[in-house]
């Protein structure tokens, strides 16, 4: 069986053990990257096809008859075209709940660091500022305590129940959004308050979003919904980068008009075109190069679970089946 890891360098950072992936598929190769023009070539005769962030459009499924299954190693399959998968009987697996508490981390990471204010804090701290007297201290920017501040979470699945967890040792009040386009589960429990979004962004201190990327939700953080939030309001994403409108927000924060924003992903992929969120000049922002489920525990998980994915394919089963 021939087996190819499109962009494997993109998942190991040389510190993670392949084993797993070795037991069920011994003639794999790994490619650090792979570049368009070289797409074709590698995918055409492999029977399973295994990638991180590497796009495969129709053009490319219709060039790879042999193609059996696409195994991707993370959980978002929308650069994928799945439709024509379907079309050809190819099968799509994905990895979920492999970063659970990696994003969790950064999550809180983020929160607590715009909360606090630690970058502005550590420029005026370095620039010279507390040297300056004993009243500097804390007044530059404003300190909250999270204590009885409201958590809206947009996304209540594993992340976004992970995020909602720790909420509690601060004693924060969750509530969820229903999301555009989906449903909450039903699991008998009464769990926390569920609102439409738009009253949800009006009521929330902190928003967090954990929910995919689709028709429904692309955009669904505008200008319109910006103007909903509190002036002193946190968002934070590290779900998909379509889902917020770059250029709102940035000018949200430019203004003023919202109180922070931590942002783990973009629009684009690397931002090779650039984008509104990286001017170093908006405050109170953190932008970081998605890296929520980089932490190497997560990534090793992923491997060993994308490798119990084939095994189950090979065996005739639907593991971590999305087509």
């Amino acid at each position: 069986m021939r087996a190819v890891f499109l962009d494997y360098e993109t998942v190991s950072y040389s510190d993670l053990v392949t084993a797993s992936l070795m037991r069920v598929m011994p003639t794999l190769r790994l490619y650090d990257n792979t570049a368009d023009s070289q797409l074709v070539e590698r995918i055409e005769h492999a029977e399973v096809v295994l990638l991180n962030k590497i796009g495969l459009a129709r053009a490319a499924l219709e060039a790879a008859p042999r193609l059996r299954l696409i195994a991707v190693a993370g959980t978002g399959t929308d650069h994928i075209d799945l439709e024509c998968a379907e079309e050809r009987a190819i099968g799509v697996c994905n990895v979920r709940g492999y970063c659970t508490q990696s994003v969790a981390q950064l999550v809180w990471s983020m929160i607590l660091c715009l909360t606090q204010h630690l970058p502005a804090y550590h420029r005026l701290a370095i620039a010279g500022a507390w040297t300056g007297g004993a009243r500097f201290g804390g007044a530059a920017h404003r300190i909250r305590e999270l204590d009885r501040l409201v958590l809206g979470i947009v996304g209540w699945g594993e992340l976004g129940r992970a995020v909602a967890k720790i909420a509690e040792s601060f004693h924060m009040r969750v509530l969820v959004a229903h999301r555009p386009g989906g449903t909450l589960p039903v699991d008998g429990k009464a769990g926390p308050q569920r609102l439409d979004l738009r009253s949800l962004l009006a009521i929330a201190d902190v928003v967090s979003l954990h929910c995919p990327l689709t028709e429904h939700t692309r955009g669904m953080i505008g200008a319109a919904e910006l103007a909903l939030m509190k002036k002193d309001a946190l968002l934070i994403n590290t779900a998909r980068g379509g889902l917020v409108d770059s250029g709102a927000l940035a000018e949200a924060l430019k203004s003023g008009r919202l109180g922070g924003a931590g942002i783990d992903v973009l629009t684009q992929e690397p931002p090779v075109d650039g984008d509104p969120l990286l001017d170093a000049s908006i405050p109170n922002l953190v932008v970081t190069p998605h890296i929520a489920w980089a932490a190497r525990e997560s990534r090793q998980r992923c491997l060993d679970e994308m490798a119990a994915n084939i095994q189950d394919f090979l065996s005739g089963g639907r593991r971590g089946r999305v087509v």
